[in-house]
């Protein structure tokens, strides 16, 4: 008889208010994903395992504040939960860099399971500073991740994100830099809170993290989608997750504007300008990364020859952007 593998908990690094507690996460088997691992065959075995996940259903959580409060949450059938609280005075648990810890724990201490971390599962999420004049969404491939999502087939994204470990990831060039200017400000202390918004689905969020940790970006919620609604068929009026997050983002954070960060290869110039169209006084500048393809870059050109709203920068390297950046007053 085959030995069942550990509990575990992954929480999602999420974000709130001085008011909202909101945490998101998923409670899973522990398949033993080496993250470190370099070899093609344990690179092929760990994205076979992020994919094939064995989620724990409907089963009860615990989210323990650092004041001692206990919220309670139950897992769906895909093993997902969501946290969400109105509540007081949540900025005073917080760190100097605005992130408030809590433990997440299975409530039902009688499972026949082993669980790993005897129980104990970190979980953090942000709460911008007051002395914060700006948000950053950004997306993550081939804007600060060189992906491939625009070759043929979409070739080069399969075999980057399959047969190559996180540490192995290189960013573009002068993204972290960029990033950093951006969560320090134009004071150099502002903690500008830094949002990372992907397509990606959640079995990646390890990975991602990693890779931004690794190369040194700001530390920084990252949202992604589910990975069964990547073949899901959406209906007209439906708009895309990353619009959905940003439009959440924008409204959590009403006195909040945002730089939006993004590429010129998928969607994001159609997002980006519909989201800035609905919130005309909230976007300051849009920066969209020019991809090597002719035909998308044609495209959006043709997108933004007479589009006024809100300032976009077509963008062929990092250091164009801090130029630009420091020309407005965004950063030193």
């Amino acid at each position: 008889m085959f030995k069942k593998d550990p509990l575990q908990i992954i929480a999602f690094q999420s974000y709130g208010t001085n008011t909202h507690f909101y945490l998101k996460g998923r409670a899973l088997e522990d398949e033993n994903i080496n993250l470190e691992n370099k070899t093609w065959i344990n690179l092929l075995i760990n994205s076979y395992k992020r994919l094939e996940v064995d989620e724990v259903r409907n089963t009860t959580l615990d989210i323990k504040l650092p004041n001692g409060k206990i919220l309670k949450t139950t897992t769906d059938n895909k093993g997902y939960f969501k946290v969400k609280a109105e509540l007081v005075g949540l900025e005073s648990l917080t760190n100097s860099e605005g992130w408030l810890p809590c433990q997440v724990s299975y409530s039902d201490v009688n499972i026949k399971r082993n669980i790993q971390n005897k129980n104990s599962f970190p979980a953090e999420i942000l709460i911008p500073s007051s002395q914060a004049n700006f948000g950053v969404a950004s997306d993550i491939d081939d804007t600060i991740l060189h992906t491939g999502v625009v070759s043929f087939l979409k070739w080069r994204l399969i075999i980057n994100s399959i047969f190559k470990s996180a540490l192995a990831r290189i960013p573009l060039e002068g993204a972290p830099e960029f990033y950093h200017l951006l969560h320090r400000g134009i004071s150099g202390d502002e903690a500008n809170p830094i949002f990372y918004v992907s397509h990606s689905p959640w079995n990646l969020y390890r990975y991602l993290k990693l890779f931004l940790k690794q190369n040194d970006f700001p530390k920084g919620p990252i949202l992604l989608r589910n990975f069964d609604s990547l073949f899901k068929k959406k209906t007209i009026d439906e708009k895309p997750q990353k619009q959905k997050e940003i439009v959440n983002l924008l409204e959590t954070y009403p006195n909040l504007p945002f730089i939006l960060i993004g590429d010129s290869g998928e969607h994001d110039p159609d997002i980006y300008i519909e989201i800035a169209e609905l919130y005309p006084d909230r976007i300051k500048v849009i920066y969209l990364r020019s991809v090597n393809h002719n035909k998308r870059m044609e495209r959006v050109r043709g997108l933004l020859e007479n589009y006024k709203t809100t300032p976009v920068l077509l963008v062929e390297s990092s250091k164009q952007a801090i130029a630009h950046a420091r020309s407005i007053g965004f950063i030193k």
